[in-house]
């Protein structure tokens, strides 16, 4: 199998440009954009999701986005760059591979035999790898996490439909709080 050489050599020109200044834009990243094959096709249940037509990258990083013209995808993108200029202590220089860096799993660590039962019992997993910024839209094939909300409140006797997002580790935490105040004697803090 040939491995498609544009990127690479994209990458290697872009890296040599970037040498002329000291600050990049995102034109100055090798980006290539590309037509997604089975894009109108509806993705899981009940067809949630759908395969945005277009998708745009910088070459050797993650950073992407997608939509449904090339345009598109590039202002989502756009968005994500400069989203990352602003979150980030340095901006790679363009063409050099950036290794992926996971978000932080802090709060769900914080609760850690707690995430493991949950995993198990309310989303059906034994193991998964979750963050912060996990959500039970993740594990959702549906479009509604109804059915979540009331196993959660079936297992563990609490209402977590108001946790933005669905965010697992606001889930995680406001069960552990819920925990926490029935082993308090007579409910005082």
């Amino acid at each position: 199998m040939q491995k498609n050489l544009y990127p690479s050599l994209l990458a290697s020109w872009r890296f040599l440009l970037s040498f002329r200044k000291r600050k990049w834009s995102l034109e100055d990243y090798p980006i290539v954009v590309r037509k997604q094959s089975h894009c109108s096709q509806p993705l899981g249940n009940a067809g949630r999701w759908t395969l945005p037509a277009f998708h745009a990258q910088i070459v050797n990083w993650t950073l992407s986005g997608s939509g449904e013209t090339a345009a598109a995808a590039m202002e989502s993108l756009r968005e994500r760059f400069n989203h990352a200029r602003e979150n980030r202590a340095s901006m790679p220089r363009p063409g050099t591979r950036v290794p992926i860096e996971f978000a932080s799993q802090k709060r769900i660590e914080a609760n850690s035999a707690l995430a493991a039962e949950f995993l198990e019992s309310v989303l059906g997993h034994g193991e998964a790898w979750i963050s912060d910024e996990s959500s039970l839209w993740d594990f959702a094939l549906g479009h509604s996490l109804d059915d979540y909300y009331a196993k959660i409140r079936a297992l563990y006797d609490v209402d977590v439909s108001d946790v933005p997002g669905g965010n697992l580790a606001g889930i995680i935490e406001r069960i552990a709080q819920s925990k926490q105040k029935q082993l308090q004697p007579d409910g005082k803090p």
